[in-house]
């Protein structure tokens, strides 16, 4: 289990908790928060991977995937709200039988706003399984930020990785303008999309070339 987190104290030791409740080690990499993420983290059970400053998602999952000694790896969020045991054996099911090289889950039946971004959006979902080895394998990972989730879906396709999308009952997540008020979390939602569609914009003049 892989969880990036930057200043997620609040939400990210019940995931740590409901990951080691399942029986899976847990590596959370710190994202240069400064509200006690880690600690956090590390009482509820997990290593805890420190980054000195805020590098983005991409350079805490790089930062993670070094502690990592399983064959499979569960990439979560770190505000999760309603995730059980049984989200993650459903993530991790069809990669570790051989029927998919990554699963994406998909929220449903959580928070209406949540679940709509997800159905408009799954491949941004940050809830995904996939063999340890195929994440270190992703060219660029530690230099991504926002646009992490669109480089795992493109190294996907572009390898032709067989990928699965699951529905996630009951799981959403704390939105960006509950942790940051209503102003800031929607500019940081909106630098966000900026940079996931210079990602999309930048990948496919290179698909032209």
């Amino acid at each position: 289990m892989l969880i990036p987190a930057y200043n997620e104290a609040r939400t990210v030791g019940s995931v740590v908790a409901t990951a080691r409740q399942a029986g899976f080690p847990v590596v959370v990499a710190d994202d240069g928060s400064g509200d006690g993420t880690g600690e956090a983290a590390a009482r509820a059970g997990a290593q805890v991977v420190r980054l000195p400053r805020n590098r983005g998602k991409g350079a805490a999952y790089a930062a993670g995937l070094e502690r990592v000694r399983t064959p499979y790896v569960i990439l979560l969020d770190a505000d999760l709200v309603g995730l059980t045991p049984d989200h993650l054996q459903a993530l991790l099911a069809p990669v570790a039988s051989g029927q998919a090289d990554m699963a994406v889950g998909v929220f449903r039946g959580g928070r209406l706003l949540t679940d709509l971004g997800n159905r408009l959006t799954p491949q941004l979902s940050g809830q995904r399984a996939l063999p340890t080895q195929l994440l270190a394998s992703v060219p660029g990972l530690e230099r991504a930020r926002y646009d992490v989730e669109l480089l795992l879906t493109r190294t996907a396709k572009e390898r032709g990785w067989r990928v699965v999308y699951l529905p996630l009952f009951g799981l959403s997540q704390v939105m960006k303008e509950e942790k940051r008020g209503l102003w800031s979390g929607f500019w940081h939602r909106l630098r966000m999309y900026l940079e996931v569609l210079r990602y999309a914009a930048s990948a496919k003049i290179s698909r032209d070339r």
